[in-house]
């Protein structure tokens, strides 16, 4: 017998230092990207997105797969494709922590909604502002000065 699961993940990483060096002209290929790696490992993409000092996937996870392992996966592969391509000249590499956060797959259109908006969304808000918030929205115990 199979696994038969429906587990919505809206994964969140920033850049090395929250530097602002996903520069907009090379998002989307990066965005391309991170998708193939998903499709390879049998995840299905909803969405991904973000502005120059982080992003969001949202995603269902293969049984298979875990979560640790495919985020590790995506930042490696990508820091790899991103420095071959030139695509961020600034760009240090990925923070080591990430967010992960579940969602009932009720939320899914709204999910997906928020990420495509990110640009707008960020003129009002900071990603330390957002993360604070998503950590607070999923009661994750935190200690904020091992955040930032």
């Amino acid at each position: 017998m199979g696994a038969y699961t429906q587990i919505l993940y809206q994964i969140v990483f920033s850049t090395k230092d929250r530097t602002k060096s996903m520069i907009p002209s090379g998002q989307e290929s990066l965005y391309k990207f991170i998708t193939n790696i998903l499709k390879n490992k049998n995840c299905h993409i909803y969405q991904i997105n973000g502005v120059e000092d982080h992003l969001h996937i949202i995603t269902h996870l293969h049984p298979k797969i875990a979560l640790s392992d495919l985020i590790k996966d995506i930042k490696i592969a990508s820091s790899i494709f991103i420095k071959a391509e030139n695509l961020f000249p600034d760009f240090k590499g990925w923070q080591d922590k990430y967010g992960a956060f579940t969602y009932a797959y009720s939320s899914k259109d709204n999910l997906i909604e928020y990420v495509k908006n990110q640009k707008e969304h960020h003129r009002k808000t900071t990603f330390k502002e957002e993360f604070l918030s998503l950590l607070d929205e999923h009661d994750v115990r935190f200690d904020e000065k091992y955040l930032f």
